[in-house]
């Protein structure tokens, strides 16, 4: 999974050590770096399996979440709210999809300063065959049991809600 040679020993374990011994207590900035890396790692793997397809993390998404939806299209701002991406990102996500003829722009059948964005066919089908690619690599999260997932997603959750990335309660 990863490019390069693995190290004779955990690196953050040995900067913890020294942060240990040279400014205080080291639990937090072991924690942080180890999810800085993880994010990498993930990164990664996923994009080593979207990229044959001509997809990023971001394009695959929105491909998602447009499945996901009721009607298989969405506004651009819900879109946005969901994704939790700035409007600029958004136009630039639904342009490459567009152009890849993955989704098209349509208008809101009620609202004309809405636009709404669908998927097409050839997305729907990219869609399976990019989830197969990351479901094959478990999304670039080896090693851990079913259990240790969900218990990584929950702790997780807590600082992302603690963080006000969503108020939903526990």
């Amino acid at each position: 999974m990863t490019a390069h040679r693995p190290l004779p020993f955990d690196p953050i374990a040995r900067a913890t050590e020294l942060w240990q011994d040279r400014i205080g207590p080291a639990g937090t900035m072991a924690a942080v770096t180890s999810v800085m890396r993880v994010q990498q790692i993930v990164l990664s793997a996923v994009d080593q399996v979207l990229r044959p397809l001509g997809l990023t993390f971001a394009r695959y998404e929105a491909l998602v979440l447009l499945v996901f939806s009721r009607r298989g299209s969405l506004p651009m701002r819900v879109m946005g709210e969901r994704l939790q991406l700035h409007p600029t990102s958004v136009t630039n996500i639904v342009d490459r999809l567009e152009r890849d003829g993955l989704v098209r722009r349509t208008g809101h059948p009620t609202d004309r300063r809405t636009t709404l964005v669908e998927i097409t066919d050839s997305g729907r089908d990219l869609m399976k065959r990019a989830t197969e690619a990351v479901t094959d690599v478990n999304f670039g999260l080896p090693g851990l049991t079913e259990r240790q997932t969900e218990q990584l997603t929950g702790l997780l959750a807590k600082v992302r809600r603690a963080a006000g990335d969503f108020t939903e309660p526990q």
